[in-house]
């Protein structure tokens, strides 16, 4: 009988999780052109390039709007479900809000095995039971690659909505979760990943971003930008807020944290297209101090998926904020601050 080669969902697609999102670049040119649609109860709208739009609907009362999907990041079907309503859920808890009800996108091979389909379903419930959010529907098409994500529509306050426009001179910048998903999908898909690798990049992408919401939300310190870092990398991400914000960033290199296994990957090539385009399109805005290892500038834009979260707030509340999520459970350091605009944009110091 000849060999039956296991069917692997990583190598049935092109690129994995959110290094397949289109270029920052592509998108920014795009978008750029479209005319704006103008509401006074769009609070947050696409022009903005924030986690998601915000729509007031009652004086104390604004839904949180969001939608996610991508190529499968892991070969496991259940726990690609899981990462993909971790990711889609992100955004909703970047903003401030507490998700409420979502809808699932679905694009599926026809001839595919629908116990596979079934994993990634239930996998992606499991998530959104544990957030506490209703799947309330969906959409699905037959397409040769797998693609799964959710729409997510949350809750919030109008008055407590967090941006990427309020970082101030003076913030620290705190950092929850660590970088590398990216690198690590792609030696995933090459075969090359170590299990440790693995284990702690499933870890953090399976980690809802909801402890540290709430110990923000519960909380009386001084945010005054948030942002979640997925496709465009930290750097990207980072870029946006600075921008929206008019202030600088400088990032300590030694305090950036990192997923085990993340130098290796990027010290043998395991380099995602996500990153180059990423790279291509937001290195421009960024300088180096000489001793900053050419590996941790190549991760600062790694495609992050399900990543963690980045937040600007006061200086006199960082430490306590810092403790805070580490005593729920949260991984977070602080990683730079936030300084008046000036050139560059991103200072990444030793």
């Amino acid at each position: 009988m000849p060999e039956v080669k296991p069917f692997r969902l990583t190598e049935s697609v092109k690129a994995a999780g959110c290094a397949s999102k289109l270029s920052p670049a592509a998108l920014d040119r795009v978008l750029g052109k479209l005319a704006r649609q103008h509401d006074p109860n769009v609070l947050v709208g696409f022009d903005h390039a924030d986690d998601a739009g915000v729509y007031q609907i009652a004086p104390d009362q604004a839904l949180v709007q969001t939608v996610d999907f991508f190529t499968p990041v892991m070969d496991d079907p259940y726990v690609f479900g899981q990462i993909a309503a971790t990711n889609a859920l992100s955004d909703v808890y970047a903003m401030g809000g507490k998700p409420l009800t979502s809808l699932a996108l679905v694009c599926f091979p026809e001839k595919a095995e629908l116990e596979i389909l079934e994993r990634i379903l239930a996998g992606g419930l499991s998530k959104m039971v544990e957030a506490g959010c209703i799947v309330i529907g969906g959409h699905s098409i037959r397409d040769d690659e797998t693609k799964f994500g959710y729409a997510v529509t949350g809750l919030i306050d109008p008055k407590k909505v967090l941006t990427n426009a309020g970082a101030r001179a003076g913030d620290a910048l705190i950092f929850t979760k660590a970088l590398g998903t990216g690198v690590i999908s792609t030696a995933i898909k090459k075969r090359k990943a170590e299990q440790a690798w693995i284990d702690a990049a499933v870890q953090s992408m399976t980690t809802l971003n909801k402890q540290a919401a709430e110990v923000i939300q519960q909380g009386k310190f001084r945010i005054h930008a948030m942002t979640d870092v997925t496709g465009f990398g930290l750097i990207g991400h980072g870029r946006e807020m600075a921008l929206a914000s008019n202030i600088s960033f400088r990032l300590q290199a030694g305090s950036i944290p990192v997923l085990p296994g993340a130098i290796e990957c990027v010290r043998a090539g395991y380099i995602p297209g996500g990153l180059n385009n990423n790279r291509d399109f937001a290195e421009c805005v960024v300088d180096y101090d000489d001793g900053v290892p050419e590996d941790l500038r190549t991760l600062l834009f790694d495609p992050q998926t399900a990543g963690g979260l980045l937040i600007s707030v006061a200086a006199e509340d960082s430490g306590q904020l810092t403790r805070s999520l580490n005593a729920a459970g949260v991984s977070a350091v602080e990683i730079g601050e936030v300084v008046v605009r000036t050139k560059p944009l991103i200072a990444v110091q030793r």
